[in-house]
């Protein structure tokens, strides 16, 4: 029993190493093969298989790789009106800073994107100056990016550099207590613009509240959170450099309504043609009004013992008050007395109205 013990056993590990012989030699021949019949693919075969066929137009036909790639955009489109409040800001600015500097300034938006706050703070190219700024009204914050070509700019600009010299830049070492100043006296002006363009839509005042150098101390909202960004670019000439403006959506959800609009002072779901008519038609509405001389409250006995020829007693002399009523409602108090032969009522004064229960 024991010889065919070890026999098998003896069998089966042989068995096994053949197996692995043969099979490493079809891989072998399997790479060999794959390699002879590799090749590069284009463009649209890539597009193809990841999803992004212009063909697809629906979120139907859309592949999981296509959707997890476009869910991390946010698209601005949602907010029209933005758009105009900061073409306004380019058309300030250009004017603030030439007062600013004595120097001829050109402002212009490059572009407008939306991103993830976390991958922007992320993207941000250093040295650079992160302001960050409080919108009172709004009671949340925003964040301003002077990048380092600007600020170099700016520094030489107010110190009286020459024109048509670029501005020296250092690399490598912190900025001056001089340049932090010079910086801040720019971000404050750029902000009491940026207030201003908010002013047709909506009053909001932004203050400066810190300047930081590590993006990571400027962390104003979660990262995951959505945010508006507008890329501003200065020219001085032969100096200038970028200014960023990130407002995120939760700063902007005060005055969403009014950034949803498509032109300022639009008016959702009403009509003033129809509200006008409305009110010159209840000008000439016909209103019943009830003279109430008395009230009493009697029982129901005492009101089917009533036959013809009953008197009911009125608590009500000569020269008393009445009460005017439209259907419930008190109107107006007057006295009772005669006008060319008809019962005339005498208004005295009006009854205030109770103000509406609270639900």
């Amino acid at each position: 029993m024991s010889g065919t013990g070890e026999d098998t056993a003896g069998g089966e590990g042989q068995s096994d190493e053949d197996l692995a012989a043969a099979w490493g030699a079809e891989t072998d021949d399997g790479g060999a093969e794959t390699g002879q019949s590799a090749r590069v693919l284009n463009q649209a075969e890539i597009d193809s298989l990841l999803g992004f066929d212009s063909g697809h137009a629906d979120d139907e036909a859309r592949t999981g790789m296509q959707k997890i790639i476009s869910s991390g955009l946010v698209s601005y489109e949602r907010l029209p009106m933005l758009e105009i409040v900061f073409d306004r800001l380019v058309r300030i600015m250009s004017t603030s800073l030439r007062n600013f500097t004595s120097d001829n300034v050109e402002v212009g938006i490059d572009n407008m994107v939306s991103l993830r706050f976390g991958d922007y703070l992320n993207a941000v190219q250093l040295p650079a100056m992160l302001a960050v700024f409080k919108a009172d009204e709004w009671d949340n914050y925003g964040l301003m990016v002077v990048d380092s070509a600007m600020i170099y700019s700016i520094v030489d600009v107010l110190l009286g550099g020459r024109r048509g010299t670029a501005a020296m830049r250092i690399e490598g070492r912190p900025y001056t207590t001089i340049e932090r100043t010079l910086v801040e006296r720019l971000i404050v002006v750029v902000l009491a613009d940026l207030s201003a363009s908010f002013d047709p839509l909506c009053p909001v005042t932004f203050r400066f509240e810190r300047l930081e150098v590590n993006p990571r101390f400027a962390t104003i909202s979660r990262l995951s959170n959505a945010a508006v960004l507008a890329r501003l670019r200065i020219d001085m000439e032969d100096r200038g450099g970028k200014l960023e403006l990130l407002l995120p959506y939760a700063t902007l959800e005060p005055v969403r309504e009014l950034l949803l609009q498509q032109f300022m002072g639009e008016k959702f779901g009403r009509d003033s043609i129809w509200e006008t008519h409305l009110a010159e038609e209840l000008w000439s509405t016909e209103v019943d009004l009830a003279v109430v001389l008395d009230e009493q409250t009697v029982r129901l006995s005492e009101v089917m013992a009533l036959t013809p020829g009953s008197r009911i007693v009125l608590n009500c002399g000569p020269g008393a008050s009445v009460q005017l009523r439209c259907g419930a409602t008190p109107l107006f108090e007057g006295k009772v007395g005669r006008r060319k032969n008809r019962v005339a009522v005498r208004i005295d004064r009006e009854v205030p109205r109770a103000a509406p229960a609270e639900r």
